[in-house]
């Protein structure tokens, strides 16, 4: 028996989504499957396109696990569209001229960009907002550009406008409707947005449409005139108006396709032949709809997969028939959200609306006569849409004034997400039950499992929410085997209660069954730290190896410096922004050479010196600390670097000194002692060379100043960081950064890095936002005044150390031997320098001979 020919003609996210639904059932075990894609790479988040410009590469946006073509035998042909069917032969024919036979064919061919047909659209300077080449280019030609223009006001207009805005544009929406994102939110919800979208700068013209692009003699945007007789001076144009189906290749091959267009299926998404399917954008579904989004794509890839592994027999599933249209974004910053009947069609509902123009608040619940949930509508504080969403179609457990009104304006709403019934869906792009959740008990688990939260992302709140409430009774929160507090907590007793010595905080607050003990090796270190970011408030010293402290440190803390692999030490001098003279860079030059050390260039943009005997720190710091040199600190659980790139000073790209501003935060916030390290960065403009949105806290500069970005990290978990506050200047941007520290640093477990943290903290990012930006919990005056003692009372360690003889006797081998120098730190040549001589493994035989 043949194996069976699928092909594919497209890879988007539907396409993909339809390749691993094909996967999971062990179609590809049986079946070729082939693919042809337009586009030059593999499927990508579209969805969030637009974090390109805040730092993501197109590779962190592909959807497409490394492994997974080859592993289930797909083709892919990439930058090779279908161009022909033939549907008598049943073959495929591509651009590059490849003909290939089907026994089923999906078109997943997705939508194009609707550009408006007025004169001067195809002038140099006009782009659509599409695909990661589209805004590769926008990015290109934006660089010689001072006002862009946007025309649409939807969901990927205003994330175009945005980025329009981040590129440092002077930034123009013109949306035809009377307001913006016509389609998803009411009248109410437009002018809150409309409010909200103004206050940062950005110009909206609703209620008009363009008339024409204008260009001068060589054919480059001028300009645009409106239908309201204005015109705007621009030099750049987006195309953001809608999208329409791609549904061409199936009209010449005499399939049939709705009168507005898409290609006509059933429930089965089956078009008018039987042997070819179409899914995504390009489909007009059985209810006469085609839809946008790509929850429903993602519905009608999973309906064909089932039917294709059914083979023959009835599917299990109902088909595709419809989806649900809700939506929960994040657009310039704004959450926005809409569910169910948002816009109150059903006869006889009635509008549940809460409104805070100040905030820039607004929410609506449409209900009907009897209190059932139909829909609604969320503008500037969206964190109910995920407990909401699923109540949708039933009477709610509270009445709906309670489920929109803040707290303090009325009774909270005593419900969260373990309220719903386990058939309520909690992520609607994998379609994804309560009870389906519930049954792990993780969010990694989850994730593998049922694939919720790998869409839009707007359900991992609730997700964690309803992990948390499914437990098997609460669990012991206690540090460790000595104290029954979270780190968090030990550091408000530590505060509040003026603590000075970790012995009397562990007889005073430990168990009952370690009072009066040694304590352990996880307490001891972070109560050391907690005392040490106290220790102005405390009026205690901060030198972390004075008296009891000493004994608290680890092996890092313990002699200032990194161990490494064969007992030697590390000298990592402090190089604020990365800028050095030549002086210094020749004093490590001699250093390293007199001392033999290994020298390496780091990503932090410092300077790792490697290989140095505990005898020998002393010696070496004193001669850097003579130099002016000052620790860098990278043996301590504070704050690493500052990296910058060059700025505005020399880059011709640059909007702001980014130099400048990262050596001052550098030698603000050198020696905060944290719950984990602190890494930061700051850049000089959009195009964030110094990967600032990798770091626990970032820079990058805009036109009008800074924004600050919160939370991010490298390594083994990546995350980049969110926007916390945007065009802030240099106090304002300094003074949110002592706070975010400062709060991190008090609320942060152990060894919690500040992404880790900002993903656990309750309400996320807008808690965070609340409390160090709006001071929701009257805490930012005492922020500011811990860490301007931080700063008025820091001490370089190794410049205190080095002046100190008795603080210098530490630094030895062996204690009976403070002379002789450790023997098994040896090194051999690599490259023009040294390696650790290491023995890995020692073989004995019989005889007693040893080889190495």
């Amino acid at each position: 028996m043949s194996t069976p020919t699928i092909v594919v003609v497209g890879h988007g996210m539907v396409g993909q989504r339809f390749l691993e639904a094909l996967a999971e059932r062990g179609v590809t075990a049986r079946a070729r499957v082939v693919v042809f894609a337009e586009e030059p790479r593999p499927a990508y988040d579209r969805v969030r396109l637009t974090s390109y410009f805040s730092g993501r590469t197109p590779d962190e946006l592909t959807l497409v696990e490394p492994d997974f073509l080859a592993r289930n035998g797909i083709e892919l042909r990439l930058g090779d569209p279908v161009e022909a069917i033939d549907r008598a032969a049943r073959t495929v024919t591509s651009r590059a001229g490849h003909t290939v036979g089907y026994d089923t064919l999906v078109l997943a061919t997705g939508s194009y960009p609707f550009v408006p047909p007025v004169p001067g659209k195809d002038a140099t300077g006009c782009f659509v907002y599409r695909t990661i080449e589209d805004l590769l280019a926008i990015e290109e030609y934006a660089m010689t550009a001072r006002t862009g223009a946007v025309v649409g006001g939807g969901l990927l207009g205003l994330e175009a406008a945005g980025a329009l805005k981040g590129l440092g544009l002077t930034t123009h929406i013109v949306e035809f409707a009377p307001r913006l994102m016509p389609v998803q939110i009411d009248e109410g919800g437009g002018a809150a947005l409309l409010r909200t979208i103004e206050s940062m700068g950005l110009t909206v013209h609703t209620g008009v449409g363009t008339q024409e692009v204008t260009a001068d003699a060589d054919g480059t945007v001028t300009g645009m005139a409106l239908s309201d007789g204005s015109s705007l001076d621009t030099d750049l144009v987006v195309f953001s108006a809608g999208v329409r189906p791609r549904d061409q290749l199936a009209r010449d091959a005499g399939l049939t396709v709705g009168e507005r267009g898409g290609i006509a299926v059933d429930a089965r998404c089956r078009t008018s032949d039987p042997a070819v399917f179409a899914i995504g954008e390009c489909a007009l579904a059985s209810d006469g709809r085609v839809y946008g989004l790509v929850a429903p794509g993602y519905e009608m890839a999973t309906t064909v997969a089932d039917l294709l592994a059914a083979d023959g027999a009835r599917p299990d599933s109902d088909g595709f028939t419809g989806a649900d249209l809700s939506t929960k974004l994040k657009l310039l910053g704004v959450d926005v959200a809409s569910f169910g009947d948002a816009h109150g069609a059903a006869p006889g509902c009635l509008d549940v609306v809460y409104s805070d123009p100040q905030a820039g608040v607004y929410k609506k619940l449409v209900v009907d006569g009897a209190g059932t949930l139909l829909g609604g509508v969320l503008v500037g504080d969206a964190d109910a849409y995920g407990m909401l969403r699923p109540l949708t179609g039933s009477v709610p457990p509270v009445p709906a004034a309670q489920l929109v009104l803040p707290a303090g304006l009325g009774a909270p709403a005593a419900m969260g997400p373990e309220s719903l019934p386990d058939e309520a869906v909690i992520c609607s792009c994998h379609n994804v039950s309560k009870g389906a959740i519930c049954a792990c008990s993780s969010l990694p688990e989850v994730k593998k499992c049922t694939k919720a939260g790998t869409g839009c992302g707007s359900c991992v709140k609730v997700i964690g929410q309803l992990l948390a409430a499914s437990g098997n009774g609460p669990a012991d929160k206690g540090l460790c085997g000595c104290f029954p507090y979270t780190r968090a907590e030990l550091y408000e007793i530590v505060r509040t209660l003026h603590v000075t010595s970790y012995a009397t905080l562990l007889d005073s607050h430990g168990r009952e069954r370690a009072r009066g003990g040694d304590g352990c090796e996880i307490c001891k270190p972070v109560v050391a730290s907690v005392i040490a970011s106290l220790a102005p408030a405390l009026g205690v010293s901060g030198y972390v190896l004075d008296g009891e402290q000493a004994a608290l440190q680890d092996t890092n803390d313990h002699f200032l410096a990194n161990i490494q692999r064969n007992g030697s030490y590390s000298i990592v001098p402090r190089i604020p922004g990365g800028e050095i003279t030549p002086e210094k860079l020749i004093v490590i030059g001699e250093v390293a050479r007199d001392f033999g050390l290994y020298t390496k260039i780091t990503g932090g943009q410092r300077i790792d010196l490697f290989g140095a005997r505990v005898d020998q720190l002393p010696l070496i710091w004193t001669r850097l600390v003579d130099a002016g040199f000052e620790s860098g600190h990278a043996y301590g659980k504070s704050l690493r670097t500052v990296k910058s790139c060059v700025g505005q000073t020399w880059c011709r790209y640059g909007v702001q000194d980014s130099v400048r501003m990262a050596i001052g935060l550098e030698l603000r916030y050198r020696g905060l002692r944290s719950p984990h390290k602190l890494k930061s960065a700051v850049s000089g403009c959009a195009r964030e060379c110094a990967e600032a949105r990798g770091k626990d806290f970032g820079v990058i500069a805009t036109a009008n100043g800074w924004n600050l970005y919160v939370g991010g990290n490298g390594g083994a978990d990546p995350r980049h960081a969110d926007l916390l506050a945007q065009d802030l200047s240099d106090a304002e941007l300094v003074r949110l950064i002592d706070r975010f520290l400062m709060f991190y640093i008090r609320t942060a477990d152990r060894l919690e890095r500040t992404a880790a943290w900002l993903e656990r903290i309750e309400g996320g990012l807008g808690h965070v936002r609340d409390v160090v930006v709006h001071d929701s919990l009257g805490l930012c005056a005492e922020l500011e005044r811990l860490m301007a003692g931080h700063v008025a009372g820091y001490r370089d360690e190794w410049a205190e150390t080095v002046n100190d003889p008795e603080r210098l006797s530490r630094f030895v081998s062996f204690v009976n031997a403070p002379d002789t120098p450790d023997p098994s730190v040896r090194f051999v040549p690599e490259r023009d320098q040294v390696k650790p001589d290491l023995t890995f493994l020692t073989l004995t035989t019989r005889e007693g001979a040893n080889a190495r």
